[in-house]
């Protein structure tokens, strides 16, 4: 199925980085809100920067965001330190498809990461990526009809 990620694991934390690096890839890709910080926070917490500077030692990173809100790409830039790119309009692949292009970024040597399959999944597996699909790395405090319909998106992923 198009929409089956090549890795569907819990957090970015379990992104087996060893694994990756045997398969050739040298780039990894994220998604921001929901995946590297809590949706709408401008804030990484401190777990997250010290596993981006470990992931940063062996990969290029580099994120992808479907957000257009001023202010709010303001105060992310403000606190990232990576290569960045806003209103990605996935799964559509043209800014995302520039975005790698415009840091000599191949499909097969680079991992897609994100919270959601019909978003995230779908543009990274049209840009020939791997594709891995994390749960929100807020999944514990979001609301009970958000997390309702996570499980109903990820029925599209199901074996």
């Amino acid at each position: 199925m198009f929409l089956k990620p090549d890795y569907n694991i819990k957090s970015i934390y379990e992104i087996n980085l060893e694994e990756l690096k045997a398969k050739g890839i040298n780039a990894l890709l994220f998604d921001l809100d929901s995946t590297l910080m809590e949706s709408k926070t401008a804030y990484y917490s401190e777990e997250t920067l010290n596993w981006l500077g470990k992931v940063k030692q062996d990969f290029f990173v580099g994120i992808v965001s479907n957000n257009s809100d001023k202010t709010y790409i303001e105060r992310v830039k403000a606190v990232t330190n990576c290569p960045i790119v806003f209103k990605a309009g996935k799964p559509r692949i043209k800014v995302a498809k520039t975005f790698m292009d415009n840091h000599n970024l191949k499909g097969e040597t680079t991992a897609f990461v994100g919270d959601r399959p019909l978003t995230d999944t779908l543009c990274g597996k049209r840009l020939g990526c791997i594709t891995i699909l994390v749960d929100s790395i807020s999944a514990e405090k979001e609301k009970p009809i958000v997390r309702f319909v996570r499980k109903l998106e990820r029925l599209t992923v199901k074996q």
